[in-house]
């Protein structure tokens, strides 16, 4: 009896165990066991409603398979026309690049091109070797084609001429590489700093390398050995197919408002409109080392070099490898890249370990709906249980305080008149810490709790862990920039440098805002007194000279009403989000050409007014007080728009 006791332990515990390693077999591997429809269904079409998303796509590949693929909502709202995963072509923006990074790894690997070579040699210009400021030093260090792959070339950036509504104001590809090369503003291979420029600079080497526009290039041997046949970077698309493009919409004020066409000037970086079977096509190919459908876009030798880690601050933390960006999702090593238009957003992701891949595109203007959408996939499919938890160490206070501050985006401009949208465009990340010694990191509006794990590297405590709009942001790092400044580093090609106090946003704001009360006061005193003045019969020794002194200050103070007028007149789009020179031509605004003229002007006649009205003790203190007052405000003012550039054109 005993014996049979134990038997029958025995052969419960074995049918235990394989049935628990079945199922973790099953909930880790084999997602088709359950019903992806169900899930995407009801995903997207909550994402859709919340967000007021109009139009959608989705295609999912696992093991070499499509195993999913579906339309959303509307691509055309006015004629009732759905989304089609097979024919609808959405506007993909940076996930183009991946595309265009494998034409560069088919170079690579026809050896035509080297990935450590300075990138000069393939050139028909010169790329200069000197920093620009505030470092102002020539290096010997040369931009290579691994730098531009992994967004550290060392650019600064351009983001108001990106974007435009016209077919006529689109530069060729060769005219814009030449005419807006930007200031290299960082050595490179040190800091990454997201490069558009960067992408369309490997596109024009493809171009001039393969010896055919790059658009014929990637057809040839990218769209067509992959069967992507509703996929280009023409704009507009000219397709031999019955294929169309998804409208653009934006919801505003109730209702959906159509938008333009958006035509990229940086093809290579993101002018690609494709479909999800497409898509699923080109996952398909990187997820099988290079394979697709008996032929191959790259040798599996080829593939794995681009998949590799090629950047990163620190092996705890994601980086970049030849094209795609690198973070962890519930434990899974995920390659992936996202790209957004003024309207359109995409999302393209790798889970190698279980040779999944997704693709998510959609028109609305949301750039966090489809990193949503792949965390929530993740959670459903590979869920962990295990949260981080625990309380600061000893010191960890004392050691985060310096780390407190605000830190903008190091893919910015710093010699153009671009330099303020470094404030303006949401690039800003605000470290503070708690009493108990936890660092709280604010990102888009949202504040996160990190905890130090070892000194200068924190972790998310969030337990919801959804990525944000640059990358997973699971762990940050500091450590220190070439101009010796802190600097903020999370998972992919962005980094974040603690900025002195005076180009904070807050001081700027302040700033701005005391000026402008001192200059509309100041206007209202002059004028009451002019007017009382008129009614006065006496005259004093310093008439003349007060009356001057008041017509400067008058003409200063409207002068810069003007100037805040003009800067902030276009406002910003509706429907584009943006401002309106962002995506068109300036037109040149006639008063820009006065302005800063009349502005030194007036700044050098103020501040001899002040010395001889104290000089000479003339006026009353409190006059004398007042006018020292505004015109330190107008010092302050030229020092402000000398810093960011406002009068550079």
């Amino acid at each position: 009896m005993f014996k049979r006791i134990k038997y029958l332990t025995f052969v419960s515990f074995l049918i235990s165990l394989i049935l628990a390693l079945s199922a973790a077999a099953a909930s880790a591997n084999d997602i088709q066991d359950i019903s992806l429809e169900a899930f995407f269904d009801n995903t997207m079409k909550s994402k859709l409603e919340k967000y007021h998303i109009p139009n959608a796509t989705v295609s999912v590949v696992k093991n070499g398979e499509i195993v999913y693929k579906k339309g959303f909502g509307l691509a055309d709202i006015e004629n009732n026309i759905l989304v089609d995963a097979d024919t609808t072509l959405f506007r993909i923006g940076s996930t183009s690049k991946l595309i265009t990074w494998t034409a560069v790894m088919q170079l690579v690997e026809a050896g035509r091109l080297d990935l450590n070579t300075d990138i000069n040699r393939y050139l028909d210009f010169e790329i200069s070797p000197r920093l620009e400021k505030p470092l102002q030093k020539t290096i010997e260090e040369p931009i290579t084609m691994t730098h531009l792959m992994t967004h550290t070339p060392g650019f600064e950036d351009y983001p108001d001429i990106l974007f435009r509504l016209s077919e006529d104001d689109l530069l060729p590809l060769n005219e814009y590489i030449k005419n807006y090369l930007p200031a290299r503003i960082f050595p490179a291979g040190e800091v990454a700093a997201y490069s558009n420029y960067g992408t369309a600079l490997a596109g024009y080497i493809v171009e001039r390398l393969s010896g055919q526009p790059f658009s014929d290039y990637v057809e040839k041997n990218i769209f067509t050995p992959l069967n992507m046949n509703n996929s280009t970077y023409r704009q507009p698309p000219t397709l031999d197919s019955p294929a169309c493009i998804a409208k653009p919409y934006r919801f505003i004020n109730g209702s959906y408002t159509e938008a333009s066409f958006e035509y990229i000037m940086l093809e290579p970086a993101g002018s690609m409109s494709s479909t999800a079977s497409d898509m699923a096509n080109f996952m398909i190919a990187h997820l099988s080392g290079g394979a697709y459908s008996g032929g191959r876009i790259l040798k599996e030798e080829t593939a794995k070099e681009m998949h590799k880690q090629h950047f990163t601050y620190d092996p705890t933390l994601g980086g970049m490898t030849l094209g795609y960006m690198e973070g962890v999702f519930n434990d899974k090593d995920v390659l992936f890249h996202g790209g957004s238009t003024m309207l359109y957003n995409s999302g393209l992701y790798l889970v190698p370990e279980v040779n999944i891949g997704i693709f998510i595109s959609y028109s609305g203007g949301n750039h966090l709906l489809h990193s949503e959408v792949f965390q929530e996939f993740m959670d459903f499919y590979y869920p962990i249980t295990a949260q981080i938890k625990g309380v600061p160490g000893e010191g960890s206070r004392e050691r985060a305080k310096k780390f407190t501050g605000e830190y903008q985006m190091n893919r910015k401009s710093v010699t153009t008149d671009e330099k303020i949208t470094s404030i303006l465009a949401g690039g800003i990340i605000n470290v503070d810490v708690d009493e108990d010694g936890y660092l709280l990191v604010t990102n888009g509006g949202e504040t996160n709790k990190f905890i130090e794990i070892e000194p200068g590297v924190y972790q998310n405590l969030r337990e919801g862990r959804t990525q944000d709009a640059f990358g997973p942001f699971h762990k940050i790092i500091f450590k220190t920039d070439p101009f010796g400044r802190i600097m903020l580093i999370t998972d992919g090609p962005l980094t974040y440098s603690k900025a002195p106090f005076y180009s904070t946003m807050s001081f700027t704001a302040l700033a701005a805002i005391i000026i402008l009360l001192i200059t509309i006061s100041s206007l209202i005193y002059w004028i009451i007194m002019m007017i009382l003045g008129w009614f006065k019969r006496g005259k004093n020794k310093s008439s003349r000279f007060s009356a001057i002194a008041s017509w400067v200050g008058i003409c200063t103070s409207i002068t810069i009403l003007i100037l805040f007028a003009s800067l902030f007149s276009s406002g910003i789009d509706p429907v584009y989000q943006l401002p309106k020179e962002a995506y068109m031509p300036a037109e040149g605004n006639p008063l820009f050409h006065f302005i800063p003229t009349l502005m030194w002007i007036f700044s050098c006649l103020l501040v001899p007014f002040t010395v001889i009205a104290w000089w000479k003790g003339l006026w009353g203190r409190i006059a004398r007080v007042h006018y020292s007052i505004f015109t330190l405000a107008v010092m302050g003012l030229m020092w402000i728009l000398n810093y960011w550039n406002i009068f550079i054109k």
